[in-house]
Formats: C-alpha cells, structure tokens, sequence
C-alpha cells in the first residue's frame, strides 16, 4: 500500500475519546475516598427511555467507579422485585451506616444490586413510608424556594417525597464517610430530570458539603409545547414560559426543574439542540453536553452482523407471506423493509412525514416500472382490542401449506429412493400422487381472500381518530395488488413470543434495511442510535440529538449510511423533496441499489458503532463529576485529567474493508493479520458503487 494511502488510514481506536484508562473498578475512586450517587426516578423501574441511558451506562459507571457508585431511586415493586437482587452492604460501608440511619427514622429502604451489565449497587426509598410527612416537606420548599405543590398533583407530591430521602440519606453519607478514610470525602450528587430534582435542590438549601450535576434529557415544557403542535424551534426566544407552563397546568413542575437547572454546580444536557432548547426555557446554558450511549458488542468477524441480518429477514419474510396472502404478487428478494418505531406521538415522532413519503415513493416506483417493492412497518403502541383476525388467519393458512408441502416432499423422497433403487428412473406420476395433488389444490384454495392485505395486525380503538389510520386513508396506501409500497401498523412493541413475528425488536431491527425516524422533537433518539449499531441504515433529522452529533462528528454522514434531513431550516415540503438529503429521495435511491451496495452500506455504517460506546461517551459524564468537584472542593486535583475541548471528527470512508472484501483467488497460506494487503479496499471502487461522489 502506498504511503499516502497509509497516512489516511483511520481506525475505529482513533475515531474518539476513550474511556478505558480509567476503568479501574474504582481503585481511584477508593484511594480518594470519592463517591457517586445517581439518582433517577428511572433507577430498576421501567418508565421511558432514560431507563434505556441509566441500564446501558451501568457497565462502564460500575467499572471506572467500582463500589463507589450507586444508584438511587423509588421502590416500584413490580419492576424491583423481577431486577434487584436485595442485599445488605458490608458492616463497615458508611453506605450501611447512613442506610441504618434512615430506616430508624421510620423509612423502608431497600438496598442490593440491580441485575443488569455491571451489577451496580442499587438504593430503593419506598415513597409511602415518608408519605405522612408530606405535608412539612412541602412546607420546607415553599420557605426555602417560594415553590408551591398541588395537593392533586400525584406524580409532583411523589418527585417531592422522593426528593427529600435521596437529602437525608446522602447528608447521612456524608457525615459517615467523615470517618471512613483518611481522605476527606468527595462525594457527587448526579441528578436526571425534575422528577429528581427536589433531592438536588435541598441538598443545596441545606448546604451539604456534596458537588452536584444535574442532566436534563428533554425539557418538561418543551414536550408540552411540541404537543401542541407550535412552531417550536423558530419561537423559542420568544415564549413566555411562565405563562405557557401555567397554562398547561405544570408551573409547579417547570419551577422544580428550573430551579434544580440553576442550583446545580454543573448543568448538562444529552445533545446540542436540547442545549439550545434548556438555555431558552429554562434560562441556563449547559455547561456539558453529555450524549447517550449503548453497550456495543462487537463481533470477531466482519460478516457476522451481516449473517444476522440475513437470518432476520428470513423470519420478517416468513411474516410478510403470511399477511400479504392471496395477494403475494412481489418477489421477496426484491423487498426491502422500511420502518419506524417509539412513542405514539404521531408529529414528533415524524410519522406524518413518513407516510407522506411512502405514498410518494409508491408514485414514483409505479412511474418508473421499477421491480421493487417496499413494506414499510410503523410500529407504535396504541389502545387495541386484540390481534386482527385476518392477520391469524393468513398466517395459519400458510403454515397450513407448509406443513403440507414438507409432508409430501418426505413422501416424494421415499418414493424416489424406492423407485431408483430397482433402477428406473422416476415420471412425474410416480412420485406425485392424486390425493397429494388435491391436498395441495385444497390449500391453494384456501389462500384466496375476498378483501385487501390488513393495514393493521390488531383491531385499534376508536380507530376512525387514529391519526396513522387517518393518515394512511388520505393517502390511499390500501395494500391493493398494483401497489408497490405496502403498509403495516402494528400498535404494540415487538416480542419473541409475539405470534405473527416471532422475534423481538432488536432481531426485527437487524432483519430491516432502512430506519426512517425524521422526528421533530427527539432530544437524543436512541432507535436510529440502535440501528447504528447494528448496521441498519437510517434517516434522522437535524432535530434529534443524534442527528446533531452524527453531523457534529461525522464529516459526511451520507457515506456511512445516516442520512440527517432538515426539518430546522426548510419547510416540511423541502424536507420531503428538497435535493441533497430529503426523505423521499433517500427512499428511491435506496430501492435502486445493488445487493452488493447494500452490503458495503451496512459494513460503513456498522463501523460507527464504537462511536455510540458507552466506553467512548462516558468520558463525558466523567468530565461532568470532575468539574463539579473541582467547584466544590478547589483543592481537588483530576489525576487522570482529560481535555475534551478539542473536538474529534470522523472521516469519510477510507480503506476498513467492506464485506465480502475484493475476490481474490484463496491460497494454503493464511495472510498476515494487519498486513497491508488484508485490508486495502480501493476507496474510489467503493464510492463509485455506491454513487457516492467526492466532495
């Protein structure tokens, strides 16, 4: 290889910061007498995504911290008593002592370790065991805040009682870690949204020796706002936010989170266009931008992910012949599975514009007589009443004739084997007999249908409001036989045990080739994150916090397969059609590639996957707690001390191999790991299948 190919080569150790150093399971952390708190009311109880952030980071805090770190949050039986392994802590923990403290205050306190990667060490309060002094709790933050409670406000009345016991026990911490090492202690409060945020205020009223960090993932009234479908982004400078939270009936709400936003030693958020948003509404700009990450688990061989994805779409294209039945016009393999999944917010999640684009793409590959066809999946928790009956029907009518089929191929073998056996050669007689004929006849007639492929696999509530059904009626995409882009809702989140699918939905995911999730308001956006990571293309926007960080870090996302559409800058109409990056665009280029493409498509975006590590985004929430200690305790010193102001950007693809890499005569000889040869893969080759040009 040339030197000057050489000098471009970049490898995945180069494409970020690292946070191995420092994964030392907390000997630093001892040897300073430096402690964690985390404190969400997410902690071992399934609510929304920051369970997703605070599950997926418990490695990599477990590993840098050790013992060290601990989480907190509220007792929820339901999800505690299947996640959390109960057990004391050791007699000599200061962890015990303050725990002691507590529970002879009249507090249920329930401690042990949450059974998830790095078995963190886990804080529970039970809410109702303080319930009874409710009352002077609110007291307090009226005195000390002027920040008034409803008595109906459930949810508020709990974040407050919360708030208090997560104080008092690490005020009780504190005063026992005095003891506990020669070190005097350092400890770290890290609180996530307003749900927790009351700890954090009286942590600061009281003036507990404790530094703070406090991350909001997506404003309270920036979700209220995007609800009510305003011109968000283009008005923020100009809300009244007092008066727009009073109006929503949340002003008490928006004052807890403001006031944690603005008592907090160090304020971050989990993306730039949340930054933007918090500096607007809750008036302070973050210090830190803290973005989420996932555990990646990388594979020995390149082609492994790519096995899996073939193995998926085996069983999604076992799902497709059954719903489309009597209708199974398309030939599979020249069917691609788009999808969309999340929330059911129908605006901010982008579905709007998704069945937009699909309706025009369905016009474009019936004008141009192209032989693919596109099943597109929307997949959005909703009421329903059960499954549709049409959609059972058809797949048992095709199991019906395929355990058919395998039983007249066992018969056929036999009877060929037999025949040749006395030396003949079999006639089509022979081996298929009358009655296998009428059995198959019986099941190909079963396989006639009267009405039209379902747009739904369940019968949806109230159905005539739906806004996806609505949306799905305006633009007529009926999955009649002429139509090239096919249509399935599917109103609950993906199971093994789900009878039409039969995966779940990381196997679905692997099994699709393009995410399309050009959402309006996604602070992060962990499902395009998700396919990422697995090598699934996907179209995001430049209102998702991941959207921001791809082109932030990326030179040409493009290249790598994420394709961020503006929604910020242009009308809906441009996001749609616009030249460069518009939704329907990426669609049709999509339909016209080669396998082959697709293939090198989803080796360049597999490759970013170390880029969504935690082992790489850690390093963030450590430089978080450092700064915050530094505040609070001036004569602390960072031994492991990292500059992160220098920001990092990805390149354009240059020579990681794609797969299968260059064909190429095998020889006896294994080729030398990490010789130059290996691994060269002619970069122009590349973008040229992929039309791709060089900027």
């Amino acid at each position: 290889m040339s030197r000057d190919r050489t000098s471009r080569r970049f490898y995945r150790a180069e494409s970020t910061h690292d946070l191995t150093s420092f994964l030392d399971r907390g000997q630093a952390a001892i040897d300073e007498n430096r402690w964690t708190f985390e404190t969400a009311w997410e902690a071992a109880n399934k609510v929304g995504g920051i369970y997703t952030v605070i599950r997926s980071k418990a490695y990599v805090s477990t590993e840098e911290m050790g013992e060290n770190y601990c989480l907190l949050g509220p007792y929820k039986e339901q999800c505690a008593r299947t996640e959390v392994e109960e057990a004391d802590f050791p007699p000599n923990s200061p962890l015990t002592a303050a725990v002691n403290v507590m529970r002879s205050h009249g507090h249920k306190v329930h401690t042990g370790t949450w059974l998830v990667d790095g078995n963190p060490q886990i804080i529970l309060f039970d809410i109702g065991s303080a319930a009874w002094q409710l009352d002077s709790y609110k007291q307090e933050l009226w005195d000390t805040c002027s920040v008034g409670i409803p008595h109906l406000d459930v949810e508020a009345n709990d974040a407050v009682i919360l708030g208090f016991m997560v104080a008092q026990f690490i005020a009780e911490f504190r005063k026992a870690a005095e003891g506990y090492s020669d070190t005097p202690p350092r400890v770290v409060a890290h609180f996530h949204e307003w749900q927790a945020g009351v700890g954090l205020i009286m942590l600061r009223v009281r003036h507990v020796d404790v530094a703070t960090v406090f991350t909001t993932h997506a404003t309270l009234l920036g979700r209220y706002l995007c609800a009510g479908n305003t011109d968000f982004y283009n008005n923020l400078d100009k809300f009244s936010v007092d008066e727009e939270a009073g109006k929503r009936q949340i002003y008490h709400r928006y004052c807890m989170e403001r006031a944690a936003a603005h008592m907090t030693h160090i304020f971050t958020t989990v993306s730039d266009i949340t930054g933007y948003e918090a500096e607007h509404l809750l008036k302070r700009k973050p210090d830190i931008i803290t973005p989420n990450g996932l555990n990646v688990k990388k594979f020995s061989a390149l082609h492994e992910f790519q096995n899996l994805h073939a193995l998926a779409k085996d069983k999604i294209n076992e799902f497709a012949r059954g719903h489309f039945y009597g209708h199974f016009n398309f030939d599979l393999d020249k069917t691609l599975y788009f999808f969309i999944a999340g929330r059911y917010e129908y605006g901010n999640k982008g579905a709007d514009i998704f069945i937009e684009a699909l309706a025009r793409l369905n016009h474009y590959l019936k004008s141009s007589g192209s032989e693919m066809t596109v099943i597109a999946f929307l997949i959005f928790p909703a009421r329903t009443n059960n499954f549709n009956v049409e959609s059972l029907r058809g797949h048992a009518v095709t199991k019906a004739l395929r355990d058919t089929i395998q039983d007249i191929q066992q018969k056929v073998g036999k009877r060929m084997y037999d025949i040749c056996l006395r030396g003949h050669l079999p006639e089509a007689p022979d081996l298929l007999h009358k009655e296998d004929t009428v059995r198959l006849k019986r099941c190909i007639y079963a396989l006639q249908r009267d009405g039209l492929p379902p747009i739904t696999t369940h019968n949806v509530v109230d159905d005539w409001n739906d806004p996806v059904l609505n949306a799905v009626r305006r633009c007529q995409l009926f999955n009649t036989i002429n139509d090239k882009v096919k249509v399935i809702f599917h109103p609950e989140f993906l199971t093994s045990t789900n009878p039409l699918f039969g995966l779940d939905y990381e196997e679905f995911v692997r099994g699709c080739h393009l995410g399309v999730f050009p959402s309006y308001y996604e602070p992060w956006g962990y499902t395009p994150a998700e396919c990422t990571v697995m090598g699934i293309p996907s179209i995001t926007t430049n209102l998702s916090g991941f959207g921001c960080f791809m082109q932030d870090h990326i030179a040409d996302p493009m290249s790598y397969g994420i394709y961020v559409v503006d929604r910020r800058y242009i009308s809906l109409e441009g996001s749609l059609t616009e030249t460069g990056v518009s939704i329907c665009q990426t669609f049709f280029k999509d339909t016209r590639l080669t396998r082959r493409q697709r293939i090198i498509q989803r080796n360049r975006t597999e490759r970013l996957s170390d880029l969504m590590d935690w082992r790489n985004l850690g390093i963030y929430y450590r430089q978080a707690r450092a700064q915050a200690l530094k505040i609070v305790y001036p004569d602390y010193v960072d031994h492991m001390d990292l500059e992160l102001g220098k920001r990092f950007n990805y390149p354009r693809p240059i020579s990681e191999p794609p797969s299968p890499t260059h064909s190429r005569v095998t020889t006896p000889a294994a080729s030398i790991h990490g010789s130059d040869d290996e691994d060269e893969v002619d970069e122009e080759k590349e973008l040229a299948e992929l039309r791709i040009s060089d900027k």
